[in-house]
Formats: C-alpha cells, sequence, structure tokens
C-alpha cells in the first residue's frame, strides 16, 4: 500500500511540472489562460455559467405576432443573381473541337516487331555509316591497284613500240 502512495505521488509530481512547462509555453507564445491551465473552449463555459451571456435572439423563418419579436426579425435575404456565374463556367467547360488529319499509319495495326526495329534504328544507323566508309575504302584500294597495273600497262605498250620501231 505505501509503494502505491508513492508511486502516485510520483505520477502527481510530474503532472505538476507537466502543467508548469505547459503554462511556461503558454506564456512564451503569448496565449493567456486561467492559471489552472484549462483551454480557452472550457474557459468560456465556466464564463457562461458565471455571466449568464445570451445571444441575440434572431428570426429568420418565423414570422412573430409580439411587436418586441417584430424588431429582432431578420429581412429576407435576397438571392445572389449567379446565372451569369453559371454560363461563363459552362462556356469555359464547352471544349473547342479539335480537327486533326486522321493518320492512317496510326490508326493501322502495326507488326509485332516494330518496337524491336525502332529500338535498333539507331545502332543500324551507325552501322550503315560504317559500312559506306568500308565500301569507299575498298572502291579506293581497287583504284590504286588498276592505276599501278594501267601505269604498267601504258609503260608495257610503249616499250614494245619503241622495240618494234628498232
Amino acid at each position: 500500500m505505501a509503494g502505491t502512495a508513492a508511486g502516485v505521488g510520483r505520477l502527481e509530481e510530474e503532472a505538476l511540472r507537466r502543467k508548469e512547462r505547459l503554462k511556461a509555453l503558454r506564456e512564451k507564445t503569448g496565449r493567456k489562460d486561467k492559471e489552472d491551465g484549462e483551454p480557452k473552449t472550457k474557459q468560456l463555459r465556466e464564463g457562461d455559467e458565471e455571466g449568464e451571456k445570451h445571444r441575440e435572439l434572431r428570426l429568420r423563418n418565423y414570422v412573430p405576432e409580439d411587436e418586441d419579436l417584430k424588431r429582432r426579425r431578420v429581412p429576407q435575404a435576397k438571392p445572389v443573381a449567379v446565372e451569369e456565374k453559371v454560363k461563363e463556367q459552362l462556356e469555359a467547360a464547352k471544349p473547342e473541337p479539335i480537327i486533326e488529319e486522321v493518320d492512317l499509319a496510326n490508326l493501322a495495326p502495326r507488326k509485332p516487331d516494330w518496337d524491336l526495329k525502332r529500338d535498333v534504328a539507331k545502332k543500324l544507323e551507325k552501322l550503315e555509316k560504317r559500312t559506306q566508309r568500308a565500301i569507299a575504302e575498298l572502291i579506293r584500294e581497287r583504284l590504286k591497284g588498276q592505276e599501278d597495273s594501267l601505269a604498267s600497262a601504258v609503260d608495257a605498250t610503249t616499250e614494245q613500240e619503241a622495240c618494234d620501231s628498232d
């Protein structure tokens, strides 16, 4: 029993310290609450009980017969004209007709391997450039080889003509 009393005493001390910290925090932020640290909503309820504040009676839908109550009647509210706003919103919501040319390539079904061809196209472009360079190089080498053989053939014919003229 003594152990539980000590535990309760410790809990009460912690609660008091927590209340003090909250009070200091409220003072620091500028909020002014009651000394006991209750929220403002509770304070207002307690104030209503003590001061008995009454709200002013406003009659909107009730038509009173008493003269005193007729003074408190609120005049009928006139609805705000919203036709203009609604028309503007409806006009803004109408989508403008979009006329696009229909591309038959987009409508026709694609072959099953179209995505593979698309992905490999860049690599094929590089290979095509390399192939063209290699072909050009081979043609140049053949032309050089033919020039050498043409030069030797021309020399041979000139030598034969020189020998024949002797």
